[in-house]
């Protein structure tokens, strides 16, 4: 899906979430803008904008594991109010936070009963319009995937290309890596799945 397919309208218009739900995301992110107006120095409109995201989900059996959008075979799944991608949470909060707009958790709330079930890219989405929104392309994004199992290593081009296309972006800017937690805590026990991501985003009148 091309960036410029999502500009002048919403993501929700063709997923599950109703109006109503949309109108609440854009409430939350103008109250956010009129409150750091009120409080800060206008500030520069940045060339550049860089964001930081992060996301963990306990694994339990019964559920699909689905990372970036991607059914990946496994024993267990992510337990979540939504289908619990962890990738594209992460990647969600990695644009929202370099954007400085509140975080997924605010602008999609797990005790909305809307979000029950819904599919993470309606969230990623989101986010990427709200960036073309404030005249931003994405510049590079970097992700860390952090399993000790299932080996993501077979699926992790797929995982870049469908997330790429979401994003709107030419895969060469999306890196994806995966590692293990070296049996440690939740992450090595096999009991949690997360992942980090970074994000650099271009004002579009210098990309």
């Amino acid at each position: 899906m091309a960036l410029q397919s999502l500009r002048g309208r919403s993501a929700f218009s063709s997923g599950r979430a109703a109006p109503k739900a949309f109108a609440r995301v854009q409430r939350t992110c103008r109250a956010a803008s009129v409150v750091a107006s009120a409080t800060a120095v206008k500030a520069p409109s940045l060339p550049y904008r860089v964001g930081h995201g992060f996301d963990l989900h306990r694994l339990a059996e019964g559920y699909k594991l689905i990372i970036g959008g991607i059914d990946i075979p496994h024993t267990k799944g992510c337990e979540a109010h939504s289908d619990g991608d962890v990738l594209l949470h992460t990647v969600t909060d990695a644009i929202l936070g370099a954007l400085c707009l509140p975080d997924i958790g605010q602008l999609f709330p797990d005790t909305d009963p809307k979000w029950k079930g819904a599919r993470s890219d309606i969230f990623l989405k989101e986010a990427v319009r709200l960036m073309d929104e404030k005249g931003y392309v994405l510049g590079n994004l970097d992700c860390t995937i952090i399993a000790q199992k299932p080996k993501l290593s077979p699926h992790k081009e797929n995982i870049r290309n469908n997330l790429s296309a979401i994003l709107g972006a030419d895969p060469s800017v999306v890196n994806i890596k995966a590692k293990t937690h070296e049996k440690v805590d939740s992450l090595g026990e096999e009991r949690s799945i997360g992942c980090h991501a970074v994000v650099m985003l271009i004002r579009k009148d210098i990309a």
